[in-house]
């Protein structure tokens, strides 16, 4: 229950609650620039001196640029190729290996037999580009792109999506009875299939996907490769051949930052086994009681002589991972004594910059724009918003960048290379608690380092501190990928997609091709527990039942198993809280003639932070307070009874609701940053995410038109800049389609 008796008293906890924010951040600039006098007071604080082991001299004579050959592919793009004309095949080869070339090439010669092809991908930035590369090589006319934000030409024989919209296309076409209208997929980044959140996209892609259609997984980043090639074999009828390849294109050498600044070599001699062992020197450091540090354990360590000791020895540019994104915004300013005197290159970078502004003004006036132009550094996090991140992305693929800190994220998929990847810490952060680095992770982000055809070697750099496990880094270093896992799981979108098209009896078939009854069968199977697989295999078709009874509950499903009229509409609803929203249509308690109002609801069922919901009263208008505590009151008897079946129904909050409320009643970009105190790239995460849950209702033409009519609206009245770039802004007809 919310209580505004007296919103005077909310906004001045508001204004309170900035001026707090704020002299913390001061604060903490303080504390890091201000007290690095009394640090160095104390003995465990070192004076850093650029300085490298001898054992490196050949090492760094090592580094430049490679000579421009003509292309030659390599013996595994050759096997892939070859494979993928008569049968599936998954490619995992470390990243910067030439994977890209075998879809390429692939598609180009279904291209000239007139057919179809499908390219999709986890990320819409990845999307993005790929689309634009993709328009060099085969021509405007022949390629598409379908994301949620954006629908081009979706008819071209060459599509670039992302892989949810390939997965709802699978759903319809299912529903119609008919084949996917494509003769070829590639599924790139296909490691994804483990992804905790999204794994269950990727897997359900694999099991709908038409056996006669040839698919082609790309990946860096997988260990048991030959598992999931077997169960591809095993639900597709065609064997699924594995194109491995282990070799680094430019090899990775790790190297430890001694706080002194003397570099040293992470591992040197080799132990019995014929593996690597920790340098001597870094084992005297490690063995220490006291070591020496950079910085004390709380505050960041001085970066601008950190990038000094990287420039004096060639290894620039440099991706630098960091916990938090608070942490790579506060990193900048620790940078201020590297200005930059190539005027040249500053030049180049200014120029650079002025095209990508002339594009997406608004970030003319970012507030790190100091610092890449005359630092030549930046700050790459979710907190930023996507057009910030395309500066950065393409400054640092240009050379134009010293370097980029980063969180992990940046190493999932984004094309950014760099000479040297900097590690601080040797754990990170899922989105809920830190968790030590996999092996996977940590390969994909040393992936970046050493640019193919830009250098003979790339470097990974451990710089010793609190977070900082460096014999568990040193192993990861050698260690193989890790597995990927199922993660399956059944949700009501799931069920109710499946159930336009499938029996009940039909699905629990299906189900049985899952990756994760794949691998209980095996893995039971060699210890002999035949009863125990039965049990386990039926896990999934209970799960399935249990959602499939709730939704007859609620009336989506009839008796007999068949979709309800409200089952059929509500199957269009392919989003994370579908019969939430659709009892809200059920119970026509949205605002569906104000464009605003919608947004704003729909807003509350994406959000999912916790809010303090206090609000300053100018942003909570009487219409848009009532609306939200209808929907709240009227749901809530609804949000009861899943929670007690046990299902997830998310708290509503106000805040959210507000802040989109203002974007879509015109509100400047800045004000209404300001008062939700809410980072950009969150908000813009939230206003994307909001209009792709309206798409859906926008789909609801038959069923519901005034709320169709009117959810294109309120996309189009959030939908723009700076969350939109743009040139990702095609015309309305275009633009928001699913």
């Amino acid at each position: 229950m919310y209580y505004y008796e007296n919103m005077r008293t909310a906004g001045r906890f508001a204004e309170r609650k900035k001026r707090m924010v704020r002299k913390f951040k001061m604060m903490r600039i303080q504390s890091i620039q201000g007290s690095k006098n009394n640090v160095r007071k104390n003995s465990r604080i070192l004076k850093i001196r650029a300085a490298a082991d001898t054992r490196l001299k050949k090492v760094f004579a090592a580094i430049g640029v490679p000579e421009k050959k003509k292309f030659k592919p390599d013996s595994f793009q050759l096997e892939a190729l070859a494979a993928i004309n008569h049968t599936d095949c998954l490619v995992t080869a470390p990243t910067g290996a030439g994977k890209t070339w075998i879809a390429e090439q692939a598609i180009l010669q279904i291209f000239k037999k007139g057919g179809r092809s499908w390219y999709a991908s986890p990320l819409k930035a990845l999307t993005n580009s790929k689309f634009a590369e993709f328009i060099k090589i085969f021509g405007m006319d022949n390629v598409g792109i379908l994301t949620g934000d954006r629908k081009e030409n979706p008819d071209a024989p060459i599509i670039v999506g992302t892989t949810e919209i390939l997965r709802n296309q699978l759903y319809d076409a299912m529903h119609l009875g008919q084949t996917l209208s494509t003769d070829f997929v590639v599924l790139d980044e296909a490691h994804f299939l483990g992804d905790e959140d999204r794994g269950v996209v990727w897997e359900e892609t694999m099991i709908y996907l038409p056996s006669r259609i040839p698919l082609l997984l790309l990946s860096a980043t997988i260990g048991n490769a030959r598992q999931i090639a077997g169960w591809l074999s095993s639900i597709r009828s065609r064997e699924c051949i594995v194109v491995e390849e282990k070799k680094r294109p430019v090899p990775l050498f790790p190297i430890f930052f001694h706080p002194s600044g003397t570099l040293l070599p992470l591992c040197a001699e080799t132990d019995s086994r014929g593996k690597k062992r920790i340098y001597k020197k870094v084992r005297d450091y490690l063995n220490r009681k006291k070591p020496p540090l950079l910085a004390p354990p709380s505050m960041l360590p001085p970066f601008g002589e950190i990038l000094g000791v990287l420039k004096k020895f060639n290894l620039l540019p440099a991706i630098i991972f960091l916990k938090s994104r608070a942490d790579c915004d506060n990193a900048l300013d620790l940078c201020s004594g590297q200005l930059r005197t190539d005027r040249n290159r500053k030049a180049k970078i200014n120029q650079k910059i002025n095209e990508l502004v002339a594009q997406n003004p608004y970030i003319s006036k970012h507030r790190h724009m100091w610092h890449l132009k005359n630092l030549a550094v930046g700050a790459h996090h979710s907190g930023q918003l996507p057009s910030w991140k395309l500066v950065l992305e393409t400054l640092m693929t240009e050379g134009l960048l010293d370097a980029v800190f980063a969180t992990s994220t940046v190493a999932a998929g984004v094309n950014f290379p760099a000479r040297t990847v900097v590690f601080l810490n040797s754990d990170r952060y899922n989105g809920r608690e830190f968790l030590p680095l996999t092996a996977t992770e940590f390969h994909q982000m040393t992936g970046r380092a050493g640019r193919r055809g830009m250098d003979h070697i790339g470097f990974a750099v451990l710089i010793p501190g609190k977070f900082m496990d460096l014999r568990f880094a040193s192993r990861l270093i050698n260690s193989p990928p890790s597995d990927v896992l199922s993660r399956i799981k059944i949700n009501f979108s799931m069920v109710l997609n499946l159930l336009l098209s499938h029996t009940p009896d039909q699905i629990e078939e299906l189900l049985e091709k899952s990756f994760s009854t794949f691998l209980i069968v095996k893995d039971k199977t060699k210890k002999g527990g035949q009863k125990q697989i039965i049990y386990d295999q039926k896990y999934q078709w209970r799960d399935f039942l249990r959602h499939l009874n709730f939704l007859k509950k609620a009336g989506y499903v009839a008796e007999n198993g068949e979709l309800t009229e409200d089952g059929e509409w509500a199957s269009q609803l392919r989003v994370d809280q579908p019969l939430m929203i659709a009892e809200g249509f059920k119970a026509g308690i949205f605002p569906e003639s104000d464009p605003a109002l919608l947004a704003a609801v729909i807003a509350s069922f994406v959000n999912e932070e916790e809010s303090d919901d206090r609000i300053a009263g100018q942003f909570l208008p009487k219409k848009l307070l009532s609306s939200f505590l209808k929907v709240k009151k009227l749901l809530r008897p609804f949000a009861h009874s899943m929670f007690s079946a046990g299902f997830e129904a998310r708290t509503l909050y106000l805040r959210p609701a507000a802040a989109v409320y203002a974007w879509a009643s015109g509100r400047s970009w800045e004000e209404v940053i300001a008062t939700a105190e809410i980072a950009e790239g969150n908000f813009a995460m939230l206003i994307m995410r909001t209009a792709d849950n309206l798409r859906h209702i926008r789909n609801l033409t038959r069923a519901f038109p005034k709320a169709a009519d009117t959810a294109a609206k309120s996309i189009e009245r959030i939908m723009r800049e700076p969350v939109a770039m743009h040139d990702e802004s095609p015309p309305n007809d275009q633009v928001f389609d699913n």
